[in-house]
């Protein structure tokens, strides 16, 4: 089991630089990832950070940390786009990125032009992974899709990491359709229905997850599943046991899930304080 950091990209502090300040110190305390949100606007006037430039800094900042965005809607980016931007954090990092990818929540992307059904964004996903990983072979590369399309395009270098970055997709338990195209990719970020910080998904859930990833892949293949959750820092043994439940389950991924939102966080609390002081009493590993 790894032992990751999922954090907010918006609030007070959590700037690119504040953002890349607590990777430092997860890094220092032995967490094996440091992962952030994708979100441009929430529907609140309050500071967003740029993804791409704040993972830069964390790659900047840290040296042995896996890092990315989970997850990001790739219907709102161009794949030409953003498989650049990954090729380039990939090197930044010496090869320690994992790319997320998500259909995307149908209000946030309809702010910013995308008014699409569920359905139209899973293959608008589809069709920009296929490009993304298309572009990162380092060889020419063509794509007529019906919503995308690129046409003779040579992206050098090719990524550090090979056979390719990799990708883990997300998707809300039990329904199927993300689950069937997450088990084409190298992971899956599953989520709860409700899709809130406080929607977990059980140790049974996750159980299933597998079962259903397994009988759509090669046996002993690679692949990921993320568990995400909360564990008490004051307390690694019962942290430690919690997150036992879900390694029993088959999940090799543990995202302890920090953000400065209610209930979590009280009125008259200091967020970022409350989500430093969670990332430096370091994994629960017992």
């Amino acid at each position: 089991m790894k032992y990751g950091i999922l954090i907010i990209n918006f609030g007070s502090g959590l700037d690119a630089r504040g953002l890349a300040d607590l990777a430092r110190e997860a890094e220092q305390v032995g967490w094996d990832g440091f992962f952030i949100w994708d979100h441009m606007s929430m529907g609140w006037p309050i500071p967003f950070a740029d993804v791409t430039v704040a993972l830069a800094a964390i790659a900047l900042a840290t040296g042995r940390i896996r890092f990315g965005a989970l997850m990001t809607p790739l219907p709102r980016r161009h794949p030409a786009k953003f498989a650049r931007e990954a090729i380039e954090l990939d090197h930044l990092s010496g090869g320690r990125l994992t790319v997320g990818g998500v259909i995307g929540v149908g209000e946030e992307l309809a702010s910013l032009g995308v008014e699409a059904s569920a359905r139209v964004r899973g293959e608008m996903l589809d069709e920009a992974l296929d490009i993304i990983t298309g572009l990162w072979r380092g060889e020419p590369f063509s794509y007529e899709g019906e919503y995308f399309r690129v046409r003779d395009l040579h992206f050098l270098p090719a990524p550090c990491q090979q056979p390719r970055i990799p990708v883990w997709v997300g998707g809300t338990w039990p329904n199927r359709k993300p689950f069937e195209r997450a088990a084409r990719w190298d992971g899956v970020f599953p989520m709860a229905p409700g899709g809130g910080p406080e929607d977990l998904l059980s140790p049974e859930d996750i159980a299933e997850i597998v079962a259903f990833i397994r009988e759509r892949r090669e046996p002993d293949a690679p692949f990921d599943v993320v568990a995400t959750g909360h564990t008490p820092g004051d307390d690694p043994a019962r942290g430690a046991e919690l997150v036992a439940e879900y390694a029993d389950a088959g999940a090799t991924w543990w995202m302890e899930s920090i953000h400065g939102l209610p209930p979590v966080v009280q009125p008259g609390e200091d967020a970022l304080e409350r989500m430093r002081a969670r990332i430096v009493a370091g994994p629960p590993r017992g």
